[in-house]
């Protein structure tokens, strides 16, 4: 049964003049209208499973996501289609991968060993594997398109025939940019360093920025073979005929050859021909790209000249998307191994959290993933919205943003049933050691009128708040629990500290639940000023209410800071909390 939150979210969700995907979904509904009748919508995203499949990917495939989504809230069919490009070239041997693999660069990724200890059997599928399992969980349906089985089962091999008939004017349309300088992905961005390590990943991961464009010194051919001696495309074309479709190769390993290419299954396009010719293929109506393929000469802008000249289709409506950043882990950087993926993600955030970072961001707009301790106040802002949802005062944008995050066109998405606060969550499992009694006990403490009776109530946040103190917490910020009373700094306190404590032991039975103690604690400063408890915070009690607290950190933890103190001494229990404070 859908929570009162739910149930006040829209199904379809509310357009508006700053919703980006309603926008994107009228045009595309517009530009699907001169279709016959029964044809759904195509949106279409690219994968390369030649390493991990980043959370900046990730937006490779939510962008079209939300729009095929709104489209099908409306009633349409739209289809969703991800190209896993597992026919590409293995480039190289990324670090931490023994270096026998070597022997594998220029094979299709679908032909090279997974790396060691891998339960699949190919690069490709190791890859792709996880993205998978992440789309499921964010709720995100799409049709998956294996590129190795396309070419191999000779599916293109009309567009190929095509592609290599028309080869010179192809050449033609490459030939108007290939003088013309074209800015790097830094350049073209802002000057952060974040940004531009972003750009470099970028062009590097996508594997289209380094792949030659089918020109030789023999002429110009559109396709690539893999050799059919060593498997790999270190092949040059040095003839073909049109009317037998003869085709001749060599390859860097002394192989040479002539296949006809009306059978001929072991090539692909390059890059920037092979694109607009699946554009044409599939029908594509929206499919967007990142910044690498959208300067002058690149393969978006390119591609919309060769399917329209080539190919005689329409390029597909096709938005910019920005880069995401990281917080607190490495930049992601495929080739080194040490890229944060979705599932990583989804270890530490719920699902719909994490889509609505997407959500609320045009495309062309770049933002930061947190895995450091800015996740905490994500999962404040992301529980103040719910609230304000629930209240019906969230803004339309807000709420149009929020709507797309928790469900999809088929329904809502696994919620938790009783969502505490995430840093209270992660104090709690901090300080307990993730011990499965001792959080229970705390947590039915929480709210006292309301109490939480079992940890499922609770997940999944609470598990993937757990899952982020034990990953991402370092050792030195994990909360250490003295296990003596600091007797030298006891009976160094002066008058006015030793009243502070005893008015706060004097309170515990009859404040002990989170929002007593949050009453409490900030209370004793004011009884010992004389003030009453609803007074306004001056300077002088704020300074007076940090100094307190500062005294219970170093009593109870032996530092100046920790988690938040009620949820310090609800996990501490009474009985510790007295001793430690020499009551």
């Amino acid at each position: 049964m859908p929570s009162p939150r739910e149930r006040l979210v829209p199904v379809v969700a509310r357009r508006s003049a700053g919703d980006w995907v309603s926008q994107f979904a009228d045009q595309v509904i517009a530009r699907a209208a001169a279709r016959p009748p029964g044809e759904p919508i195509v949106c279409a995203s690219g994968l390369s499973p030649s390493g991990p499949i980043h959370l900046g990917n990730l937006r490779e495939v939510m962008t079209p996501h939300l729009v095929a989504d709104e489209i099908r809230r409306r009633g349409h069919e739209c289809v969703h289609l991800v190209s896993w490009d597992d026919y590409d070239r293995f480039r190289k041997v990324p670090t931490g991968v023994d270096a026998s693999w070597a022997e594998h660069v220029g094979k299709p990724l679908s032909l090279v060993p997974a790396p060691p200890g891998s339960a699949y059997d190919s690069w490709a599928e190791h890859f792709k594997a996880p993205m998978q399992t992440a789309l499921d969980e964010l709720g995100i349906e799409v049709r998956g398109v294996s590129q190795t089985e396309q070419y191999t089962s000779g599916a293109y091999r009309k567009q190929i025939l095509l592609a290599m008939r028309e080869r010179e004017k192809i050449d033609a349309v490459l030939g108007r940019y290939r003088t013309r300088a074209t800015p790097s992905a830094t350049q073209r961005l802002p000057t952060d360093a974040d940004d531009a390590e972003a750009a470099r990943v970028a062009a590097e991961g996508s594997g289209a920025a380094s792949e030659d464009d089918g020109a030789a010194a023999g002429g110009y051919f559109p396709y690539k073979p893999y050799c059919s001696f060593c498997q790999r495309d270190l092949t040059t074309v040095t003839g073909y005929d049109d009317d037998t479709t003869a085709l001749s190769y060599t390859c860097a390993c002394g192989h040479a050859e002539t296949v006809l290419l009306s059978e001929h299954d072991r090539g692909k396009l390059v890059w920037k021909v092979d694109w607009p010719m699946r554009w044409a293929y599939e029908r594509v109506d929206f499919e967007p790209s990142g910044v690498d393929h959208t300067s002058p000469g690149s393969s978006f802008v390119v591609g919309g000249q060769i399917i329209e000249e080539v190919f005689g289709a329409q390029q597909p409506i096709g938005p910019m998307y920005a880069f995401v950043g990281i917080s607190g882990m490495a930049k992601m950087s495929s080739s080194r191994g040490d890229v944060p993926i979705p599932s990583d993600a989804l270890r530490i955030m719920e699902a719909p959290l994490l889509r609505w970072l997407y959500a609320r961001r045009k495309p062309p707009q770049s933002f930061t993933i947190a895995f450091d301790q800015e996740i905490q106040r994500l999962y404040d802002e992301w529980d103040a919205l719910g609230r304000k949802i629930a209240t019906g005062s969230a803004g339309e944008a807000e709420s149009i943003a929020y709507g797309r995050a928790v469900r999809t066109a088929k329904g809502p998405l696994p919620s938790t049933p009783r969502p505490l606060p995430y840093r209270m969550l992660a104090s709690i499992v901090d300080i307990t050691t993730g011990h499965d009694e001792q959080v229970l006990r705390i947590l039915r403490q929480v709210d006292v009128d309301d109490p939480v009776t079992s940890l499922e109530q609770t997940q999944p946040r609470l598990g993937k708040a757990a899952h982020w103190v034990r990953t991402q917490v370092p050792a030195e910020q994990r909360t250490h629990v003295r296990e003596e009373p600091d007797a030298e700094l006891l009976a160094s306190l002066g008058a006015t500290e030793r009243e502070s404590l005893a008015l706060l032991l004097a309170g515990l039975e009859e404040h002990w639940s989170l929002e007593g103690l949050t009453t409490l604690l900030y209370g004793v400063p004011k009884q010992q000023a004389g003030l009453p408890p609803d007074v306004t915070p001056t300077p002088e009690l704020k300074a007076a209410q940090r100094s307190f607290f500062v005294l219970l950190y170093r009593l109870l933890l032996g530092s100046d800071t920790g988690p938040r103190l009620p949820t310090l001494l609800l996990a501490l229990g009474s009985d510790q909390m007295r001793r430690l404070l020499g009551g």
